[in-house]
């Protein structure tokens, strides 16, 4: 098949002409559960390599969008899922059997999954495009592509181009958008959405750009100990580093000019920065910087402060809603590094956040953006009140978005942003402990099938009827990387913490016993 040139004018063309299918396509199929339709599924992370090589299991995040499997209790949905390797069978299956309403036997026949059969570090929407016969296979699998779409974990020139080669719309943020979810674009987005944002400058180019930008915090608020330095396309952390101003001469910060403080703060970069990335020096992190450029703001201090972030989503009718909260739970270097979330948000500071995220949202809404998306936030308690400021816009689906997926396909709830309680359609109140980063030495070796067996043996499987318990997800990093997802739900916060704490203990238990026997 002759295809259009990669990034060209026409392809644009015949992207924005698919792009204009999906106002009819939600108002036909999204909104009938019997209506047929075929949903596309790419989870591949279309990131910077250098940075996605930090993430250890990366290719088994692929797993993560295994939640749109739960849209097959919809009896006339296909899906078709495209992963780098193949899926383990186990782990379907495991999927299948958690369908509500839905016997596996009638769903597995809707389901078609191909893989590239490819290990390697390239993204999966790029190994895809290289391999013409899968292309093709993945477009047989569509019955009609005017009742299709594709779902992808970020849309970038290559999805774009996919999707040209497929026929079908991306239900996702167009490509020549996504710069309004950089941490430059971010900070562009809240000031014209009226949020409030830490001091700092954005699209700054290189060291001698981060050394002017440094100074000019440091000289508009001389109590500033540190500053906070991100890669524009950095993620889950890992592209941030940290400035300490110690040591910088009292002198060159009251000095009329700032040319002695510029400086001393470019000859001190070298020592005086420190990544959030171990594995990094200030040579690396500013060759990356010098590529991706970024931007640099005030640390946000505070004893008692939390990491909230807002899930939005616009719809192909451009209409905008806050759809839920989290508390991100973060570790690693000054608690840079996203590890997993609780839902949802403490109730002191949510109404900042519904309020602050719909603002975000009608504001990209007129951008044109048409996606999932989610807001990260910085609140500190002081002086008796909540003080909330807005981090970036993450304009692609990210470690809170799987977790709300599985729960809304499990209870066919809703999060209720006058009450900030999420109620199941029986009505239960629903709360959540998730993690993507599970680790431990012992679980190396253990295969998907000794998980569940571990999990329904502990009565920790998650229960249709009550609606708590747990459910896995990255099961395919587990025997080789040591490492899973949990997604822990209870009736209170205090239940879904419990509940987390003793699948951990459980796992940790029988993970030795099992390499023991």
């Amino acid at each position: 098949m002759n295809y259009l040139e990669v990034g060209s004018l026409e392809e644009r063309q015949q992207f924005a002409v698919l792009q204009r299918q999906l106002p009819q396509l939600f108002t036909r199929v999204f909104r009938d559960r019997h209506a047929p339709q075929t949903i596309v599924v790419i989870p591949s992370l279309s990131l910077d390599r250098d940075e996605l090589s930090k993430l250890h299991g990366a290719v088994h995040y692929e797993e993560r969008l295994l939640c749109v499997l739960m849209l097959l209790r919809f009896p006339r949905a296909n899906i078709v899922y495209v992963t780098s390797e193949p899926l383990a069978p186990s782990i379907v299956d495991y999927y299948l059997h958690l369908l509500p309403g839905i016997p596996p036997s009638h769903a597995r026949p809707r389901l078609t999954l191909l893989s590239c059969d490819d290990r390697s570090t390239e993204s999966l929407t790029g190994k895809i495009l290289s391999n013409a016969a899968l292309v093709s296979r993945i477009r047989a699998a569509v019955p009609d592509p005017m009742s299709a779409h594709m779902t992808c974990f970020n849309v970038t020139p290559q999805e774009r181009t996919l999707a040209v080669r497929l026929g079908i719309p991306i239900y996702g943020c167009d490509p020549d958008l996504v710069h309004l979810g950089s941490k430059s674009g971010s900070r562009e987005i809240f000031r014209l959405a009226g949020v409030p944002l830490p001091d700092g400058h954005e699209h700054l180019r290189d060291a001698n750009d981060i050394a002017h930008a440094l100074a000019d915090l440091k000289r508009r608020d001389a109590s500033l100990r540190r500053a906070m330095i991100k890669l524009n396309e950095g993620f889950s952390g890992k592209g941030n580093a940290v400035f300490t101003f110690d040591g910088a001469p009292a002198s060159a910060v009251r000095a009329e000019s700032t040319d002695a403080l510029v400086h001393w703060i470019h000859d001190a970069l070298p020592s005086h920065v420190s990544c959030v990335d171990e594995s990094e020096t200030w040579e690396s992190f500013a060759h990356k910087f010098a590529n991706m450029h970024g931007i640099v703001e005030a640390f946000v201090p505070g004893d008692v402060k939390r990491s909230p972030s807002v899930q939005c989503r616009i719809n192909p009718l451009a209409q905008a809603s806050v759809i839920a909260t989290h508390d991100q739970l973060l570790g690693g270097a000054d608690e840079q590094v996203y590890l997993g979330c609780t839902f949802p948000a403490n109730p002191a500071y949510a109404s900042h956040l519904h309020g602050y995220g719909a603002r975000v949202a009608n504001a990209l809404a007129e951008k044109g953006v048409r996606s999932r998306f989610a807001v990260d936030f910085m609140t500190v308690y002081r002086d008796g009140h909540w003080h909330t400021t807005a981090i970036e816009i993450n304009l692609r689906k990210g470690g809170t978005t799987h977790p709300f997926l599985m729960l809304e396909f499990l209870t066919d709830g809703r999060y209720d942003t006058s009450t900030g309680v999420y109620h199941s359609l029986n009505g239960n109140p629903c709360y959540y402990h998730a993690t993507d980063n599970l680790t431990q030495p012992s679980y190396v070796g253990l295969t998907p099938d000794a998980l569940i067996d571990v999990a329904v043996n502990n009565d920790l499987h998650f229960d249709a009827a009550s609606e708590t318990g747990v459910m896995f997800h990255l099961m395919g990093a587990l025997e080789r990387f040591g490492k899973l997802g949990t997604l822990c739900v209870g009736r209170t916060a205090a239940d879904a913490e419990r509940l987390y704490h003793k699948t951990v203990e459980v796992l940790n238990r029988e993970s030795v016993r099992i390499r023991q026997a």
